[in-house]
């Protein structure tokens, strides 16, 4: 009873999972003014209308309505389907561009589709996994109440989810009361947990698929957190300290040219691929040279005084470090006119190179991961979204290189 008795208020989920885009007060205002008086009066007029007319049983909703009101109502009914199925996409598309952005999901091409909220945003190869898997559910289970079980037992851990991260959050970034934070978190948990094994039940009838995705979920994200970080280890054993590089190149300088060169890393006081390769094979430094890490901190915005740091080393060579945070979409060419901007330094566009490296990490370069995660990982890095487009380096002005390691 329990697990059909929640299925009354899944759609609950739906109203604050577009949350980024709008923010909380418009969301309470929505639920307590618009929403909860309308599925008030709805529930209670089915029920009315079947314990009147019991035969209405089979579809309370549209035997509300005469006749002449049923297709109308079926408009309205396929409209709020649509708004409600756009939340969702939109917080999925949201998630997605964070988790690329704290590391757990290889890069893919993000859209920006507002100058305004940047949250707003739109992911092309999201968009399209979620339709296929729309594709699939409908043919699999050909009805919605047959899909009942995987959505219950979802919204369900949801909800568990939540009140354990909401707790972590008053405790950790509120720094509420500990006993009143597990209060608080035990209270929510006894009523999440008495629908999660309520809606266990049915598993069998379809929940399984659930788990089955969610599972999936994690091991991408898992895979690729960890192979990510261990290849940034096996890098970092054959970089070259800046200093000292600096210091060597004193000796014997190599022949500058004119502009500016950007060379992406993921430490500034380390030397790049990329730099050592334009000096091998060009034999060539720029006048002046930065080189820049990106770095995505677990806040969703940086404060503009706090998002770069610049410290020169010498010779026309910075090293910069920019912090960004998970709801900003990264623009390096914008954070180098900012850079040029706070330190006085002549930049111009048209004469400023990027230099990017694109590592292929051997299949046994990895300790520490297993065969089929290491495989499933080198599929993610080949197809993986190149750098450049994700932190919009203009084509025209860039210099990409291969590295294997």
């Amino acid at each position: 009873v329990l697990g059909a008795v929640f299925l009354a208020f899944t759609g609950g989920e739906a109203l604050y999972a577009d949350m980024g885009h709008f923010g909380a007060r418009p969301i309470r205002l929505a639920w307590l003014f618009i929403a909860l008086p309308g599925l008030v009066l709805n529930y209670f007029g089915q029920g009315a209308l079947v314990l009147r007319d019991p035969a209405a049983v089979d579809n309370p909703f549209f035997r509300l309505f005469p006749s002449w009101a049923v297709v109308p109502m079926v408009v309205l009914a396929a409209m709020a389907t649509v708004i409600a199925s756009q939340a969702v996409i939109s917080g999925a598309f949201s998630l997605t561009a964070q988790a690329m952005r704290m590391g757990y999901l290889p890069r893919m091409r993000i859209v920006q589709t507002s100058s305004d909220a940047i949250g707003q945003v739109y992911v092309p190869a999201m968009n399209w996994m979620l339709m296929a898997g729309v594709l699939l559910l409908v043919l699999g289970f050909r009805s919605s109440s047959a899909l009942s079980a995987a959505y219950g037992i979802a919204v369900s851990i949801t909800m568990v989810t939540t009140t354990l991260l909401a707790g972590i959050v008053a405790w950790r970034l509120w720094h509420w009361n500990r006993w009143a934070v597990a209060v608080a978190v035990l209270l929510f948990a006894v009523i999440d947990l008495t629908f999660v094994v309520a809606n266990s039940l049915k598993i069998a009838e379809g929940g399984w698929l659930t788990l089955a995705v969610a599972a999936f979920a994690l091991l991408i994200f898992t895979t690729w957190f960890k192979g990510r970080r261990l290849g940034l280890a096996v890098q970092a054993r054959h970089r070259v300290p800046l200093a000292p590089f600096i210091e060597s190149l004193a000796l014997d300088m190599p022949h500058r040219v004119r502009g500016t060169a950007v060379f992406l890393a993921p430490d500034a006081h380390l030397v790049p691929h990329a730099l050592l390769h334009n000096l091998e094979h060009n034999q060539v430094l720029h006048e002046q040279v930065f080189i820049l890490a990106m770095h995505g901190v677990d806040t969703p915005r940086v404060h503009a005084r706090e998002r770069i740091e610049a410290e020169p080393m010498g010779h026309g060579i910075w090293a910069v470090t920019v912090r960004y945070g998970f709801m900003e979409q990264p623009d390096v060419p914008e954070f180098v006119r900012v850079l040029a901007y706070q330190k006085g330094l002549a930049v111009e566009s048209m004469t400023t190179s990027y230099f990017t490296s694109r590592a292929a990490i051997g299949r046994h370069r990895l300790p520490g991961m297993n065969p089929l995660r290491l495989a499933l990982f080198g599929w993610l890095q080949r197809n993986a979204g190149r750098a450049s487009d994700y932190f919009q380096l203009p084509d025209n002005r860039l210099v990409e290189m291969g590295q294997r390691v």
